[in-house]
């Protein structure tokens, strides 16, 4: 992996050597933590350069913006997290552009970085922000930025295969130690900032039976091995116990877990390799990279990524607010979609399991509920198909599990296959992927990907 990473170094040095030909340049990335982290890289380096930006946020990446772009005529554009899979509008609407992604590419562009095009996978080797932070790397001296780099590919779930960070991602967050460390520890979400039950109760990968979602089991559960409230009897976090506690409660949930039938490649998922990030505030969502890439995630998912950038830029004060308010109401509606999937049920196919949640759940966070739904209703041994409306189509959000990409399945590669048949576009991840429908060809849609489906799994 040095080789590949001194390959990309190298052409990243390209790039620069053509950013650095510029004052002013555009800058184009995706709103989920992934992109907000790049886009912050990016512009840190850019800002440290001496060189000006405009920053603009998308959803998706189509013509129809690269159009657009086209129309306002920058004099370089870079597009971070995304690009990869629009080279061929990029280049027929002659927009001069570097393009910083992890996607798998499709067309060809001289000032492309792409993992894929030496030799390694973007789905689990290195995000777009660590595709980013090599570029800036190589505009000065911003290895600093390594903590947002690992922030995005956390929250792009890269540690999803092997259980911990690995390969290109390994590499950077083992050559920045002093603003990057990672620690084995629980893997429940909400170390920083939730009271230990709500760490529990709240937790869907896993899923915790008898636990997750019960409030009153998981202060029980508590209770009987003898956590104990603090001196001022509120409800401790994970970061306020002892290390001795911390064990008591590692172990026993694993004792539970055992007794209540999780399977053993789950409860090996309850102790994780977590990152900790050393030059923020222990206890603030920014402290852990889980929390931090949630925190982000939340903000672009309502439209607001500008607002989880400003955060990454150091603004602790009404941009981190703002934030927080926008992770609170996100919580809130990621409820009320696992109440609606719950109320309303899931489809089982052969080769996949499916819902629909027409207008009731916002089409940036279907994917989300789908994910969750996995975990606490739906069929482990089928991947998951969500669908939402919006404006141009329906919203097709895929989810599968890391034993279903073993057996073969790409999701990315299939949502591909079945939009190239029927209009629309699809892409992403073999876990995780997401595509957009042409109104009316909704079921037409869930039985062609069924059958592509059913030709990449691996019969047991």
């Amino acid at each position: 992996m040095s080789e590949t990473m001194a390959m990309m170094a190298k052409h990243a040095r390209e790039c620069a050597e053509e950013i650095r030909k510029f004052e002013e340049i555009q800058l184009v990335s995706h709103i989920d933590a992934d992109g907000i982290t790049s886009a912050a890289i990016i512009s840190k380096a850019l800002e440290r350069a001496g060189i000006g930006s405009e920053m603009m946020f998308v959803k998706q990446l189509d013509e129809a913006i690269v159009e657009k772009l086209a129309d306002m005529n920058p004099e370089l554009t870079i597009f971070t997290d995304l690009g990869s899979g629009q080279l061929e509008h990029i280049n027929n609407y002659g927009v001069h552009a570097i393009v910083s992604d992890h996607h798998r590419p499709q067309g060809e562009n001289k000032f492309h970085l792409n993992p894929h095009l030496f030799g390694a996978n973007g789905s689990y080797e290195i995000s777009g922000s660590g595709t980013t932070f090599i570029l800036a790397t190589q505009l000065g001296n911003n290895r600093d930025l390594a903590d947002l780099a690992i922030v995005g590919c956390v929250g792009d779930m890269q540690y999803r295969k092997h259980g911990k960070l690995v390969s290109l991602n390994r590499m950077i967050l083992e050559a920045n130690p002093s603003v990057i460390s990672p620690k084995k520890d629980i893997s429940l979400f909400g170390k920083q900032t939730r009271p230990v039950y709500k760490m529990i109760q709240y937790s869907s990968d896993p899923f915790i039976p008898g636990l997750t979602g019960n409030e009153d089991a998981c202060i029980d559960f508590l209770a009987k091995i003898g956590l104990q409230f603090s001196n001022d009897e509120k409800w401790r976090r994970w970061i306020d116990l002892s290390e001795e506690e911390k064990t008591r409660v590692t172990s026993s949930l694993l004792q539970y877990s055992m007794q209540n039938g999780m399977s053993s490649y789950n409860i090996g998922r309850l102790v994780s390799e977590g990152y900790i990030l050393l030059e923020e505030q222990e206890g603030t969502e920014m402290r852990d990279a889980s929390e931090y890439s949630t925190l982000l995630n939340a903000a672009g998912r309502y439209m607001k990524a500008e607002v989880g950038m400003q955060v990454c830029m150091g603004n602790r004060d009404g941009a981190y607010r703002e934030a927080q308010d926008l992770l609170q109401n996100h919580r809130k509606n990621l409820v009320d979609g696992l109440n609606f999937v719950r109320d309303n049920g899931i489809t089982e196919l052969s080769n996949l399991q499916y819902f629909d949640a027409g207008s009731v759940i916002p089409e940036t966070i279907v994917g989300i509920v789908a994910g969750m739904s996995h975990y606490s209703t739906g069929n482990r041994k089928l991947p998951i198909i969500a669908f939402a409306d919006k404006d141009d189509g329906y919203k097709v959000s895929a989810r599968g599990t890391q034993e279903l990409v073993n057996r073969g399945l790409n999701l990315a590669e299939a949502l591909s296959i079945v939009c190239q048949e029927l209009g629309g576009a699809g892409g992403g991840h073999d876990i995780a992927a997401g595509a957009t429908v042409p109104f009316g060809k909704k079921e037409e849609f869930i039985q062609k990907l069924n059958s592509t489906i059913a030709t990449q799994l691996i019969k047991t």
